[in-house]
């Protein structure tokens, strides 16, 4: 995994984040008794949810790496960053911070950023599955990009089935059904979220399909920045070593023997200048 200074310093920093939230609810957990949350405070499911938030965020942090090593894949650094932030702006951010219930749009911002992470993804899907570096030519670029469409909004409506399924088993609040004091929402007010979530997927999917077939289609290199590629071999990369290795000298040796072949066939052709004369002569 290509991973920049930068994206090392925002992984600690994120990191250690993660890991001082964890021990503060822990530690609050214990002190503060359970129970109904007053007016105005956090529920305590709430805290319950930041703990596996945070805890699910510590692991998943890990995985670029082990994904990268276990498959032999290069990550981009662009896309690491991305990841890195993205992390932080939802899980630190958004649930430890409160930023879903204090900035309306948050969860607008975030949902739409994962649509177009998970887009490109999709692209990288393509090569990976093909066994490539890039997007293999004689695949349609509409193709590809109604691939990676399909691909985003599938992983999105499977996020949002994994919320479902765990605020009732565990009575958390994911999908904001609830404010945070934990007062539920009626009717209309409690399908919000979700379909929001969802829509705002789709419609960043859209986006960075679009890009990537504008990328495809005119070949302007966009998407090489931010695809998922597979290592070569050590037999690979000798392989292609050898073959630069070789390219200029197999030239060199093509235009030295047109060369000599040239100058023997000069050699053996008669001077028919010089004979011609002196038949000319005989004859006379």
């Amino acid at each position: 995994m290509k991973e920049s200074k930068l994206s090392k310093i925002l992984t600690l920093i994120v990191f250690s984040s993660l890991v001082v939230s964890v021990i503060y609810i822990i530690i609050r957990v214990i002190i503060v008794p359970g129970g109904k949350a007053a007016a105005g405070k956090r529920s305590e499911s709430e805290y319950v949810l930041m703990l596996l938030q945070c805890t699910a965020g510590i692991i998943i942090m890990f995985l670029p790496g082990f994904i990268s090593k276990k498959f032999s894949l290069t990550i981009p650094s662009v896309m690491h960053i991305i990841f890195v932030i993205f992390l932080f702006c939802a899980i630190y951010l958004g649930e430890v911070r409160a930023f879903f219930y204090h900035f309306k749009h948050w969860d607008v911002m975030l949902h739409g950023l994962s649509g177009i992470m998970l887009g490109a993804l999709g692209f990288s899907f393509v090569t990976l599955l093909n066994d490539a570096e890039r997007i293999p030519v004689n695949l349609s670029p509409i193709f590809v990009s109604l691939f990676a469409f399909c691909f985003a909004i599938m992983l999105g409506v499977m996020w949002e089935i994994y919320e479902f399924v765990f605020d009732g088993m565990l009575g958390l609040n994911m999908q904001k059904f609830a404010l945070e004091d934990g007062t539920l929402l009626i009717g209309r007010a409690a399908l919000v979220n979700t379909m929001k979530d969802l829509i705002v997927d789709s419609i960043g999917a859209l986006v960075s399909s679009a890009l990537g077939y504008v990328s495809l289609k005119h070949k302007t290199g966009w998407l090489d920045s931010v695809l998922i590629k597979k290592n070569k071999s050590k037999a690979e990369v000798q392989a292609d070593a050898g073959m630069i290795h070789t390219g200029p000298n197999f030239d060199e040796e093509i235009s030295e023997t047109a060369v000599h072949a040239g100058s023997t066939a000069s050699e053996a052709v008669p001077n028919t200048g010089s004979q011609f004369p002196d038949k000319i002569k005989i004859g006379q």
